[in-house]
């Protein structure tokens, strides 16, 4: 798994998204999400949406993702 994968797949599930995405091993990552949809909905819920456009590459080809999650500003 490499980050430009990650990256256009968060882009692809939230379209609306800027995300950068950094990790060297191919398995652990690092991204920065920003959108607007995350609006209202506290960081748990905004950590679910980013993980919902990875499916089940969370826990299998993607061990850990550190995720910071924000709105635009």
């Amino acid at each position: 798994m490499d980050s430009k994968t990650i990256e256009q797949m968060i882009r692809d599930g939230l379209p609306d998204a800027e995300v950068s995405v950094s990790g060297d091993d191919g398995v652990h990552f690092e991204a920065v999400v920003r959108s607007a949809t995350f609006a209202g909905k506290p960081t748990l819920a905004r950590h679910r949406m980013v993980y919902a456009t990875l499916g089940k590459l969370m826990g299998n080809e993607i061990h850990a993702l550190s995720l910071s999650t924000e709105l635009p500003e």
